[in-house]
């Protein structure tokens, strides 16, 4: 029997992802706040970075539960293949980021530092993030493979998406904040027949609402590891669910906020609206600061 999920099949996929990746975080906290992973946060607190890597484990444990529990009432769940081929973009982009958060080194920062380094015959963890990231993409863009240009155009908005994701990791919870906006906005303008594809999204911003309350105490940082599935996953369901016209003013709109990253501090200009800086610092442990 082939079952068409409904917003039911939503609810359950964003519950569990939160339930899965709470536990998660319980259960490796002692792992994560060995010296190895701590780094200092934008206030001087040593904090474990990188547990971003978990929303990853989350999204996968609750695939390979749905996947199991639909061979064993017997029925063919349309979301199946899709939260698969979420559960790829979250573990690849999620064990790239997770190497720079460990490993990084040196002060080579942005495209212009990692590409340059590159041009030098070195490459950087970010460089090999943004290498490994473009090649990803390519190979989880929904788009059909006759369709080349559909494919390099669906990878485009998916790594690029995965960037402008690390570019909000700078605050306490900042990054799920603006994760969740963008996954309102996603769902809000998917059609009915189309909300199977959009299952494994729901359980990524499910797993990064499990680590929102931790993140916003300052007791983790989800780091590239979880910008960057948050920022691929919403890209992915993007691809995933609009036409290549909307894709393309996707991909102008996300150029353009990656290069002006270079120029311009997305932290000023949170902190210069007033909207935005009370949104931004909601449930923090620092909000006067």
């Amino acid at each position: 029997m082939v079952t068409e999920p409904d917003w039911t099949a939503w609810l359950i996929g964003f519950i569990g992802g939160a339930v899965v990746s709470s536990a998660l975080w319980t259960a490796l906290r002692p792992t994560f706040i060995q010296p190895r992973f701590l780094r200092r946060n934008f206030r001087g607190a040593d904090v474990p970075v990188g547990v971003g890597v978990v929303i990853a484990v989350a999204t996968v444990t609750v695939w390979a539960l749905w996947r199991f529990v639909a061979a064993v009432v017997g029925w063919t769940d349309l979301s199946v293949a899709a939260l698969g081929s979420v559960a790829v973009v979250a573990v690849g982009f999620g064990l790239l980021g997770f190497f720079d958060d460990v490993a990084a080194s040196g002060d080579d920062k942005g495209f212009r530092g990692h590409l340059g380094a590159l041009a030098h015959g070195r490459l950087t963890t970010g460089g090999l993030k943004l290498l490994g990231g473009g090649l990803l993409a390519l190979a989880v863009t929904p788009a059909a493979m006759a369709d080349w240009w559909r494919m390099v155009l669906g990878a485009g908005v998916i790594a690029l998406g995965a960037n402008l994701g690390n570019l909000f990791d700078r605050a306490p919870a900042r990054c799920t904040k603006v994760a969740l906006v963008c996954g309102v906005a996603l769902f809000a303008t998917c059609s009915a027949a189309q909300v199977y594809l959009l299952v494994g999204v729901a359980v990524v911003l499910g797993a990064a609402v499990g680590l929102v309350a931790f993140d916003a105490r300052e007791q983790l940082m989800l780091g590239d590891a979880g910008s960057n599935i948050l920022g691929a996953t919403l890209a992915w369901g993007l691809v995933a669910t609009t036409d290549w016209q909307a894709q393309v003013v996707v991909a102008v709109i996300l150029v353009a906020l990656n290069l002006a990253s270079e120029k311009v501090s997305f932290s000023k200009v949170i902190d210069d609206v007033a909207v935005l800086r009370a949104a931004d610092r909601f449930g923090r442990a620092d909000p006067e600061t």
